[in-house]
């Protein structure tokens, strides 16, 4: 289904340019609090954002939008995506918003919404919010009396803090584990580092001074050599790795090697497996996650689902078929057991349990597997359709050819960024670096 504002992860474009402004985040808020209206009880939405200095500017015309809807709102603050879908189901509230732009620089922002159940919505409901962005609507709006309220909400954090600790058994703690904590500046630089202290174990944080600009910069899971130089430096058992609003993770092992998501996926699945905690005899990724992954996985008999790019296409396959543990190579894990979305806090957490567990380090209890040789690039444009070129068809169908029965291509335009992606992957490491390149040679040359 075309949608013209929502793409793979809510409305998201440069803070203050279309669709990332006030007139369209005002009128956003008026169409979710009208489509979300369901009989006659006080309507509510949770809103939290990340530190982006466009928060500022966002938050107060969502504000105005549901309260001229009717919709009380609840403001929580600076918040991960993750605290918000579960606060959202732990208020009762009718939906949930998230502003933030995720790893994105912050000169970016974005809208996320959950419904009550605390999930992202359907294509079919982003579809009905948008037919109602663009009709009048100055006849539904609520009558002066029943105008939405606004209030802050005291302790979100401190309940989201202890949500986190809870998905850890009781007996279990952090004590004797040296953690450096990277928050990227974002939305988790408070409860991240609190949990993790609560827990038992040695804090050092890093990433965890907002000043509206820096999200994302030089730290967090998207640029990883701050965290590793601060392993190095304090001689950490683990560093952990948020993005801005803290719905992935990635990790460094106390060698200061990275641990993607796809090594976190096989240590959760291999350790439920073990427990008796796997609903399904397998997981949930993309068409992005490594071969070595879906090898691994089969040595233990257990399956590996499929989907398209985007952690929302994983959650709608563990809901529909019964998983779960599923995720992204790029550090979502969707643990549903817990959360409703992806959690970078919590999943990092669980790999903590195994650490425990285990007795082992982590550059042991995370190297599950050998991965295939894979390799991404990104290539990108500023207009056009680069991927119907006549040239471009035809590097790809030749990559096609050279790869076949050795391994996989998969190109694809970037759902957040004006990017397509060239990944191949495959045995012979020559092989795919030549096939990946040609692609990456044809798109230039048409994007330039």
């Amino acid at each position: 289904m075309a949608r013209k504002f929502f793409g793979t992860d809510g409305i998201r474009g440069k803070a203050n340019s279309f669709p990332i402004t006030p007139q369209m985040a005002l009128q956003v808020g008026i169409a979710a609090g009208i489509a979300f209206r369901n009989g006659g009880h006080r309507h509510r939405v949770v809103i939290g954002k990340d530190t982006r200095l466009s928060g500022y500017m966002i938050e107060p015309a969502l504000t105005a939008g549901f309260t001229a809807a009717g919709v009380d709102v609840f403001l929580l603050g600076p918040m991960p995506t993750p605290a918000v879908a579960m606060l959202t189901r732990s208020l009762r509230a009718d939906l949930g918003v998230m502003i933030s732009a995720s790893h994105n620089p912050y000169e970016d922002n974005g809208i996320k919404l959950f419904g009550p159940d605390g999930y992202k919505l359907s294509d079919e409901m982003e579809a009905k919010i948008e037919e109602l962005i663009e009709e009048d609507l100055s006849g539904r709006l609520a009558k002066s009396a029943d105008l939405g309220r606004a209030k802050r909400i005291d302790g979100a954090r401190e309940r989201y803090v202890e949500f986190a600790k809870r998905t850890l058994p009781k007996t279990l703690d952090l004590s004797g584990l040296r953690i450096v904590i990277d928050s990227a500046n974002g939305a988790a630089y408070k409860v991240a580092p609190e949990a993790l202290w609560e827990l038992g174990a040695e804090v050092i944080s890093i990433g965890d001074s907002p000043d509206g600009l820096n999200i994302n910069r030089d730290v967090g899971s998207t640029s990883l050599e701050a965290l590793r130089r601060k392993v190095h430096e304090v001689r950490a058992d683990i560093g952990i790795a948020l993005d801005g609003d803290a719905d992935r993770v990635i990790l460094v092992d106390e060698c200061g090697e990275i641990v993607d998501g796809d090594q976190l996926m096989a240590v959760v699945a291999a350790s439920w497996a073990e427990d008796g905690k796997l609903s399904k005899p397998g997981i949930v990724a993309t068409i992005m996650s490594n071969l070595g992954l879906e090898r691994y996985l089969g040595s233990l008999g257990l399956s590996l689902a499929r989907t398209k790019v985007g952690d929302r296409y994983v959650v709608e396959h563990m809901r529909q078929h019964g998983y779960n543990v599923g995720g992204e190579q790029s550090g979502h894990l969707i643990l549903s057991d817990f959360s409703t979305t992806g959690d970078g806090l919590v999943s990092a957490l669980q790999i903590l349990a195994v650490v425990r567990k285990t007795g082992k380090p982590v550059s042991e209890v995370c190297r599950r597997f050998e991965p295939v040789p894979q390799i991404l690039k990104n290539v990108r444009f500023s207009s056009g359709r680069p991927l119907e070129s006549a040239s471009v068809q035809s590097a790809i169908a030749d990559g096609e050819a050279r790869l076949k029965g050795g391994g996989r291509l998969v190109i694809r335009p970037s759902g957040t960024e004006p990017l397509i992606r060239v990944m191949a992957e495959g045995d012979d490491h020559a092989l795919v670096e030549s096939v990946v390149d040609d692609i990456v040679g044809a798109l230039k040359q048409v994007a330039a």
